[in-house]
């Protein structure tokens, strides 16, 4: 049996009772290690299952994932993942490649920052398609994310900006040389992602579009979702390049129309009440 196990958000006390019975009977135990992290180590999360942990990391699972099911056809095999199993693709197709070995699978969910965002007060069925936010090079500066952020403001939606994770990551020189070594992990900050916004919003104006999201759009930046130094902040997308949320991992939430309700919860994490309540009220209905 191969049981995908989400870990949800915080730390090791976040698995499921569901998951940790899974994890305990399970000879191996993989940890993915790449589309999130928690704000706890891999020692902690051995010390609490009371099993070793095998860090799965993106090359791993892409490249020699037959390995893993090939495990998983003999005996009982964990993979586990940060938030929930299906927060990436990638797990899907692990999935899809064990149905094809005939290898029977259980998915054991957990909370995700899908649904975990709720805690800021906006409303979860109020948000439109969720958009990620990449580093931007010298040489690459994408922005069609931000063309479905504009299509959800229209429609009056919330989105979800997931901020990039760099984790073993090669440089182009030893990629092309083949070299092993791996650049430091980086993760963006909600201060990154909205510099490269406002970024775009000039760049916009320059070619003669009027966006619909401005500098004076209300925002909210989160930090460390369910662990128990968890932030938030919300204000202006302008504010946002300045807040200080600390470290990983960040999120933003760019706001549509909002609700009164919402309007009163997102006060409580106000970076500055009388701009916010002046550019907010704009929104709501």
């Amino acid at each position: 049996m191969l049981y995908l196990v989400g870990l949800g958000l915080g730390d090791a006390k976040d698995i499921t009772v569901k998951g940790l019975e899974a994890v305990r009977r399970c000879r191996r135990v993989y940890l993915e290690a790449y589309t999130s992290v928690l704000t706890v180590g891999k020692e902690a999360l051995e010390e609490f299952y009371g099993k070793e942990l095998i860090l799965a990391d993106r090359e791993m699972v892409e490249q020699e994932a037959d390995s893993l099911l090939k495990e998983a056809d003999v005996c009982d095999v964990a993979f586990l993942v940060v938030g929930d199993p299906f927060g990436a693709t990638t797990h899907s197709d692990l999935v899809l490649r064990a149905v094809k070995l005939g290898i029977p699978y259980q998915v054991i969910h957990n909370a995700s920052i899908m649904n975990a965002v709720g805690c800021c007060g906006l409303q979860l069925y109020s948000f439109g398609e969720t958009v990620s936010i990449v580093f931007w090079t010298d040489t690459w500066k994408p922005e069609s994310f931000f063309d479905k952020i504009e299509k959800n403001r229209r429609s009056g939606m919330h989105t979800l900006c997931l901020l990039d994770i760099k984790v073993k990551e090669q440089s182009l020189e030893n990629l092309m040389k083949g070299r092993k070594i791996y650049e430091p992990p980086r993760y963006m900050s909600v201060n990154q992602a909205a510099e490269q916004l406002l970024a775009i919003i000039q760049n916009r104006r320059l070619q003669g579009e009027n966006p619909e999201t401005t500098e004076n759009t209300i925002c909210v930046g989160l930090a460390r979702v369910g662990a128990s130094d968890e932030k938030i902040a919300a204000g202006t997308l302008q504010q946002m390049s300045s807040v200080e949320l600390g470290g990983p991992l960040h999120s933003l939430i760019v706001t549509g129309t909002m609700h009164p309700l919402e309007l009163e919860m997102l006060k409580l994490f106000s970076v500055d009440s009388s701009s916010f309540e002046n550019n907010a009220c704009q929104r709501t209905t």
